[in-house]
């Protein structure tokens, strides 16, 4: 064997360039192997093999590419575990055994694939992308002894197969790099579940992210949209020599290809030609139902509803408090149990799904859906049954054999599901569509009269409770009264003065926690043994009762698992009075900035709590039931559960926007300076961004455990956010961190929160991303995360017009809920 060596070189452009050499036309022999500084071009002259390197990275590999499109677009890497050096000249070349070898100028092997025992092998890179070994004198246009096509890497072509070759026990599937510039395997892979009845799954490591559903005949279940492309046929074979996908393109000047990126997400793209680029036709995970069994067992997901998750007819929330804060991750349980045994149960239609999880069911392809749903009564253990194949009457037979998870619900596409009921529940079912039409409309009006009846009895019992606890003569001298709630449904207990004051043992000063502008907080425990922690407002407190007003009328109607819960609130005499379900870690600046105890916050915690607050607040600005604008996000107004869940809190400074605005001028300007942005603290413009901006100052003590305000008057740098900007453009920011984690966390997870802080606090608002795109940035890797820009504040101090009261920012831990009130002069 011949080898020819050839020092490689770089070149300071996205992708090292090639020389437009070919070598013996299209083919590579034992005496002519391809050096670094030639490439092997396909007949067509679609495609080209040889060296390239990655972006920021002088490492070499051998790969394929488009040779026809300008911008470098790799579809196949040889040796991605292992590459070529810079310091290493490098060549491929083919034994006379048929291996194909990747090696140094020194001679070291860095890869290469088994021998294939031909005579007079050589390696032809075809037209569509497929590199091969073959007999050179072979007309057999199929017969390959080794294929790059049974060895992608992130990349489906047109042609190429994905799943598993059930002869020879090949399993192909892709891989994503690790990142732009490493095309090593990385976390996120797309591959066939040849178990039950087939079908693609997104994987991330070991756990399961998305699904394709079963292929039903025409698509597969769960992406119905590929019946509207035009240009592409899909297929799908499953027997007993193959379980495979894979796609061609009708019109050959049509360049398309599907990629696992680094990211997790699968995309496939087509190249405009007019437009200079990638375009992407389709993407998944694409919205809140994609990520696999988003609503638990037997719950269903439509992303056209709020809420998302709905249980299944006959089936009821398993966990009715978590549902009820839109976690449906639990699921559903019957609401009766099923009969098997004498034969009662029977079955519901649900209509236009995406078939549940199939990994764990029976398929039979002989059988018509009257024959399934026989055997599907006669097996106990059959919760559900579909037909394999859709259209023309539908054949074959599916039956589920355990919990039907990852249901999706379409508008208009997707397939029937025969979920298996109890006999009530089918008669519960079937009632809704029978009884006789004046039956029904007398039933109707009855209920309707009563309903009114009881609508306007509930209003006058209402305005009358609240004249007896508001108590207008004496509200009268604290200048607030019933009107101040009028038209307010605050669906929430009201707790009697005398309860109150037993529960905190008449207001110990044992039992105070701090205080704040509203006023002292005092643990306490009711009856049942909650603890509860209570938020007094102060007879001296100026602003507390907009505050009071404001917290009541809002809190009570968000419901998230990141926000502080309001339990009731108590309206007496002259005593006004917020209960909360008590923090047992307290507030998150008692252990961010206590040095001892800043040592038990570990990364995994302190990441936990970064991505808590992001959710926290993406409910807040999107998913609630209003827009809502914290407008006093701070350490202190983060509250820690036993399992050091954050929770945020403090909604006395909140604003509700309109359905149509997107940001409001005001004169009174509140907060805390340290944590509000440039155009509030300045020109009192707020917006969603206002927040962006608090939670990446946020995110940025976490890491750094230091306060933004106060702690650089020793150095050059004006606070902590220029302190952050400093370090990142000098390719320093590790230095960040906290010095008491010492080196115990993922450098590229930290990296990757820092760029999220630096991006939140960008001087210009409109530079700030949305809390949504930082909830996914924050599952990204940190290469897909565009590089911020100068921060607010980072070089330059608030103007003399606004005031800060800083020295009472901190004044209060756990429930403390302060608020700093900053007013324009």
């Amino acid at each position: 064997m011949k080898t020819i060596h050839h020092r490689s070189f770089l070149l300071p452009s996205l992708f090292t360039l090639f020389f437009s050499l070919s070598i013996a036309g299209d083919t590579l022999n034992p005496n002519q192997p391809l050096a670094d500084n030639e490439t092997l071009i396909s007949s067509g002259g679609r495609f080209a093999l040889g060296f390239f390197s990655p972006s920021n990275s002088r490492n070499r590999y051998i790969g394929i590419w488009y040779d026809e499109i300008p911008i470098q677009t790799i579809v196949w890497v040889a040796n991605r575990e292992n590459p070529i050096t810079e310091s290493t000249g490098g060549s491929l070349s083919i034994a006379t055994n048929g291996s194909l070898i990747i090696s140094t100028e020194n001679s070291t092997v860095v890869w290469s694939t088994a021998a294939t025992g031909l005579s007079n092998p050589v390696a032809q890179l075809l037209d569509d992308a497929n590199f091969v070994v073959k007999e050179e004198s072979s007309t057999d246009s199929n017969s390959f002894a080794w294929q790059s096509f049974d060895h992608p890497t992130d990349t489906l072509l047109p042609g190429m197969k994905l799943g598993v070759d059930l002869t020879s026990g090949l399993n192909r599937n892709l891989t994503a790099w690790k990142s732009s510039s490493d095309p090593s395997p990385g976390e996120y892979c797309n591959a066939m579940d040849i178990d039950g009845d087939p079908e693609l799954f997104l994987w991330d490591g070991t756990r399961k992210l998305w699904r394709t559903g079963p292929w039903n005949g025409q698509h597969f279940s769960g992406i119905p949209g590929t019946t509207t492309y035009q240009g592409f046929i899909f297929s799908f074979v499953n027997n007993k020599e193959e379980v495979t996908y894979s796609y061609d393109i009708v019109n050959q000047s049509l360049v398309s290809r599907l990629v696992v990126n680094e990211s997790g997400v699968l995309q496939r793209s087509v190249w405009l030609a007019g437009n200079g680029g990638w375009n992407i036709f389709w993407f998944a995970p694409m919205d809140q139902c994609d990520p696999l069994s988003t609503c638990g067992p037997y719950g269903a997901c439509d992303p056209n509803n709020s809420p998302i998750c709905e249980c299944l007819q006959g089936f009821t929330p398993k966990s009715p408090a978590n549902w009820e804060l839109r976690d449906g991750s639990d699921g559903c349980v019957r609401k009766t149990k099923l009969d098997c045994k004498n034969g009662t149960d029977g079955f519901v239609t649900v209509s236009r799904v995406k078939l549940p999880d199939t990994s764990n069911c029976s398929v039979d392809m002989s059988m018509n859906l009257d024959e399934c749903k026989a055997m599907c009564l006669k097996n106990c253990s059959c919760t559900a049954y579909a037909g394999a194949i859709i259209g023309g009457g539908g054949s074959g037979c599916i039956m589920w054999l355990s919990e039907l998870t990852d249901i999706r619900l379409y508008t208009d596409s997707g397939q029937d599901l025969y979920v298996r009921l109890a006999a009530a529940d089918i008669a519960a079912a079937q009632s809704h569509g029978s009884g006789h039409a004046p039956i029904a409309i007398i039933v109707v009006l009855v209920l309707v009269v009563l309903l009114l009846v009881c609508v306007g009895f509930f209003l006058w019992r209402r305005k009358k409770r609240r004249r007896v606890m508001l108590g207008a003569t004496s509200l009268s001298d604290q200048n607030i009264s019933e009107e101040h709630f009028e038209g307010d449904d605050l669906e929430l207990p009201l707790f009697e003065l005398g309860n109150v004051a037993a529960a905190t043992d008449n207001f110990s000063i044992l039992n105070k926690l701090g205080e704040g502008g509203f006023g002292p907080v005092y643990k306490g425990k009711l009856g049942d043994g909650q603890e509860i922690a209570v938020k007094r407002l102060a007879k001296t407190s100026v602003q507390g009762l907009d505050e009071f007003k404001n917290e009541v009328v809002l809190i009570a109607k968000l419901q998230h698992r990141n926000l502080v819960r309001l339990v009731g609130c108590c309206i007496q005499g002259e005593e006004r009075m917020l209960i909360y379900e008590y923090m047992v870690n307290k507030s998150l600046d008692a252990f961010l900035f206590d040095k001892e105890q800043s040592a038990l916050l570990n990364w995994q915690t302190r990441y936990h709590i970064i991505e808590g607050i992001a959710r926290g607040l993406v409910y807040l600005h999107q998913d609630s039931r209003f827009r809502i604008i914290h407008r006093d996000l701070k350490a202190s107004n983060v509250l820690l559960d036993k399992e050091m869940n954050p929770k945020i809190s403090d909604f006395g400074m909140a604003r509700i926007f309109g359905g149509d605005e997107t940001e409001v001028n005001t004169r009174r300007v509140v907060g805390t300076y340290g944590y509000m942005s440039p155009e509030y603290a300045m020109d009192g413009v707020f917006s969603v961004k206002s927040d962006v901006f608090s939670f990446g100052v946020l995110v940025l003590e976490i890491i750094s455990g230091k306060k933004n305000r106060g702690v650089y008057a020793h150095s050059s740098h004006l606070n902590l956010l220029a302190h952050a900007w400093s370090l990142w453009n000098e390719e320093k920011s590790l230095q960040l961190v906290d010095e008491s984690l010492g080196y115990s966390f993922p450098a590229n997870e930290v990296i990757k929160c820092i760029k999220v802080g630096l991006l939140s606090v960008q001087e210009r608002p409109e530079d700030r991303p949305l809390m949504s795109s930082v909830v996914l940035m924050l599952g990204s890797d940190s290469a897909a995360i565009p590089n911020p820009r100068q921060p607010g504040f980072g070089t330059r101090r608030v103007p003399l017009e606004v005031e800060s009261s800083s020295s009472k920012q901190d004044s209060c831990t756990l429930n403390s809920m302060s608020v700093t009130m900053l007013q324009g002069r």
